[in-house]
């Protein structure tokens, strides 16, 4: 079951693991997702077809009808009041929806669960909350918690993504289920012409963005619109992730700053920059820009090639909001190239409007991530 389930990262990942290395036959698959946004409830339903996908309120969903058939609960609560982008409110009331989370795998009652949020996540008062719902007479104290920090890069992931894992193991399962072993490293050390890792097994270098734009070089970017295709109550849908490789219309002036900076270059190389726009000469920078020399330093930046990505986020087709120019060329990266970051494949299904399917990619948890998470729980559960 996949909660706060959004286009189904998690969902996707579960379903991506094999123990025989058949892409189609699966370790797990989805029984129930509950989302609250219509174009990501259809996004997921239209991938895992097999699934009863609800388009609820988590407030008002009673699980008790799951109850005894369902392994594992996965689930992403809002990270909005955790993150360090947001306002940091504490009371925002997002912050304590974790809560339902906890309710829904008291009632079903599953032999694992898995909870992803941002990282700053361990630090808040709510996780306080959540390590005292596993004490006796706590909602969760039939289960025993496992949780770190795990960057999406150490498992194969083309992003450099730091998210909080906790994993919960029922009792009747026996012992606690550990956070998964990485299986990739960021820079192992060179000696006489080999590759040395400081830990065995030895681990794969990290995966570079250089394949994700490989990939996309090959397609024609379809202009700044989706195809025009409704589905089932008017959203949108479905585009296959290729059919999401679109463009915008940048200002003379946007076009000129991106002109401006060079590879693995910012907001920083726009210092002092001037040229001809429109007609007349502008400075590229800005005043904001200018007397921030800490901070923001991705802004306006381009993704560097031999390297992951930085975190996806929402807004990604939008480079005045962080490294989301493309290596090379002068222009934001692409729905599509932020999917495949992401890890969706190509014939992913998405609904909803360009805004919409940017916040599903962008809210979702990384599948190769996802995928390493339900090995370790598989690898538990099976023996």
């Amino acid at each position: 079951m996949d909660l706060f389930a959004g286009c189904g990262g998690f969902s996707e990942g579960f379903r991506s693991f094999s123990t025989t290395g058949h892409a189609r036959e699966h370790a797990f698959s989805t029984v129930a997702a509950v989302e609250y946004a219509p174009a990501a409830a259809a996004t997921f339903q239209a991938n895992h077809v097999g699934a009863k996908v609800m388009c609820v309120d988590i407030e008002k969903f009673d699980a008790y009808d799951f109850e005894g058939g369902i392994d594992v609960i996965t689930g992403g609560p809002p990270c909005q009041g955790f993150s360090g982008l947001g306002k940091g409110d504490t009371f925002d009331p997002r912050n304590s929806l974790w809560e339902q989370y906890a309710r829904i795998v008291s009632q079903v009652r599953p032999k694992a669960f898995a909870l992803e949020n941002v990282d700053l996540f361990f630090k808040s008062y709510e996780y306080e909350r959540l390590q005292e719902a596993v004490q006796p007479r706590g909602p969760l104290a039939d289960y025993t918690l496992a949780e770190g920090i795990l960057n999406s890069a150490d498992y194969g992931v083309p992003q450099a993504r730091r998210r909080a894992i906790v994993i919960g193991t029922h009792r009747s399962v026996g012992k606690a289920i550990t956070l998964p072993a990485p299986t990739h490293a960021k820079v192992p050390a060179r000696t006489d012409g080999l590759l040395l890792f400081d830990a065995e097994p030895r681990l794969l270098p990290w995966v570079p963005v250089d394949l994700v734009f490989e990939r996309s070089a090959a397609l024609k970017i379809s202009g700044t619109f989706l195809p025009d295709r409704q589905g089932a109550g008017n959203i949108a849908g479905p585009f296959y992730t290729r059919e999401i490789h679109i463009g915008r219309n940048p200002t003379a002036l946007s076009l000129a700053r991106y002109q401006a900076i060079p590879a693995g270059g910012n907001r920083v190389n726009l210092r002092g920059v001037e040229a001809e726009v429109g007609g007349r000469i502008v400075y590229l920078g800005t005043e904001s820009w200018d007397r921030h020399h800490n901070g923001s330093g991705d802004v306006m930046g381009r993704l560097r090639l031999g390297q992951p990505s930085v975190t996806i986020r929402t807004e990604f087709y939008k480079p005045e909001k962080g490294r989301y120019l493309h290596p090379l060329e002068d222009r934001p990266i692409t729905h599509y190239e932020a999917a495949l970051i992401q890890g969706f494949p190509e014939d992913y299904l998405w609904h909803g409007t360009k805004i919409e399917i940017a916040r599903q990619i962008g809210n979702a948890v990384p599948v190769g991530l996802a995928r390493a998470v339900a090995e370790a729980i598989h690898h538990r559960l099976a023996t």
